[in-house]
């Protein structure tokens, strides 16, 4: 049975303005997110205070976007598709949310919602409304011609491109300000670790982490159920990632490192959509983003430098190659590391998900060693059950590898299937390319390994 729900986005216990609410059916919960003493919760604090440590202070705008992209993932990660929606997926959300300029978040709300539709699949509206008394300012008074040591903002998840990227950018001289966010532990872990690293290698570099804690508890959305989906991931790290960058005065680079492959995110069968198929750094998303920004006037600009390279591509340039091949096992690519808990195992990469699978096909061609500790060793040393998770995605890869090889122009119909590219269609063969050259690479990977039904 579909169910209509309705986020109320309020400040503190003070905030009790009435917010019509459009559907009087949906189910409605407010969301404080001032717990006392105006200190916000849900990492945003937690955010603006390390920033104001190194002297950044960001804009109200920006804050607004951060707040907004919370409630978002509030909604993302807590409304269950199964439970709430009619065809098992598409959820139909309304969000109230305090704005410090309603004229100028008005002017953007259906690129806002597309977006979003585009992102997570669901229906959604987003109500904007002034912030409440008290809260007209939420952040200290920016500084005029304040100096940064910063050039630029770069997105820090803890994972094996993130890491490249930032490494790349170290080794040509930039000083980015890494933005990470997290919610459990062994994610929070992996990217202290890989900031640690960078330290040691790069004592003399100026740079520097922010992080935020990010998540909500199980029970905080009357009905809401149980999601694990997460599709609006990427809308929160941008948004993170843009609160930072608007504390570098003059408009600032935020980074996005993701290889082109993973980036376009073609389905690999018919059966790959939905909660198969995401589109967290897609460039028609990316393009709405920088919209949605320039929209709002916040000076930031998104960048994927590694939009035109496969991830291989992206391990064998690394700037600093032997670096990378000490420590790329620390890193964490795998879609689920804890999925090997039933049988005992401590978390790792469980080396048959898609995630995993292009990881050890890029270290493959990139540094032709992997030492990173996979559940499942050796995908060739027996044949793999297609109709388990352990084979169910090496036999996509071997299916769309055919389809590849049996028709010459596959790859350039495949590259439109997850969203249009029509205003980027002078690059139209070089996403083509990508694609070709990604799949090929993971090819080469399981080049001897047999998955079939047992």
């Amino acid at each position: 049975m579909m169910k209509r729900h309705g986020l109320i986005l309020r400040f503190d216990a003070s905030d009790k303005v009435r917010v019509p609410v459009v559907e009087q059916d949906s189910e409605v919960t407010d969301i404080f997110f001032v717990p006392g003493k105006h200190r916000f919760d849900y990492g945003l604090s937690q955010l603006v205070d390390q920033l104001e440590k190194q002297g950044l202070i960001p804009t109200e705008d920006a804050f607004d976007l951060a707040l907004l992209a919370t409630l978002v993932f509030c909604a993302d990660t807590r409304i269950s598709r199964e439970e709430t929606s009619q065809d098992g997926w598409t959820r139909e959300i309304d969000l109230y949310v305090p704005v410090s300029n309603v004229a100028a978040w008005t002017g953007v709300q259906r690129l806002l919602t597309d977006a979003l539709k585009f992102l997570t699949g669901d229906r959604w509206r987003v109500f904007f409304r002034d912030r409440p008394r008290g809260f007209a300012k939420c952040l200290k008074k920016q500084v005029q011609g304040k100096l940064t040591a910063y050039s630029c903002v770069s997105l820090f998840s803890g994972g094996l491109d993130s890491f490249i990227g930032a490494i790349d950018l170290l080794a040509r001289g930039e000083k980015p300000l890494l933005v990470s966010h997290y919610w459990d532990g062994m994610t929070s872990d992996h990217q202290n670790v890989c900031f640690a690293l960078l330290k040691q290698q790069y004592p003399k570099g100026v740079f520097n982490d922010v992080r935020a804690r990010v998540g909500f508890e199980k029970d905080i959305i009357s009905e809401g159920g149980k999601e694990d989906t997460q599709r609006s991931r990427s809308f929160l790290f941008f948004a993170l990632g843009t609160l930072v960058g608007s504390s570098i005065p003059k408009g600032v680079n935020l980074y996005v490192p993701e290889n082109g492959l993973i980036s376009l995110n073609v389905p690999l069968d018919y059966l790959r959509v939905g909660s198969q198929s995401t589109r967290t750094t897609h460039p028609f998303y990316m393009a709405r983003f920088q919209d949605l920004l320039r929209g709002l006037n916040i000076p930031v600009t998104l960048t994927n430098p590694y939009q035109f390279k496969t991830k291989g591509e992206m391990v064998a340039e690394c700037k600093d190659l032997a670096f990378l091949k000490a420590n790329a096992k620390f890193t964490m690519s795998c879609s689920s590391e804890t999925k090997g808990r039933w049988k005992g195992l401590k978390p790792m990469h469980c080396g048959y998900c898609v995630p995993c699978l292009i990881r050890r096909a890029s270290l493959k061609r990139g540094l032709g060693v992997d030492d990173t500790p996979y559940q499942l060793k050796s995908l060739a040393a027996q044949p793999l059950n297609c109709a388990q998770a352990e084979g169910r995605d090496v036999r996509s890869f071997q299916m769309a590898l055919s389809r590849l090889g049996t028709y010459p122009d596959f790859a350039k119909i495949a590259v439109v299937i997850p969203g249009p590219l029509m205003e980027f269609k002078d690059d139209m063969p070089a996403y083509a390319q990508i694609y070709e050259r990604g799949l090929r690479e993971v090819g080469a990977l399981l080049k001897g390994v047999v998955a079939k039904p047992l």
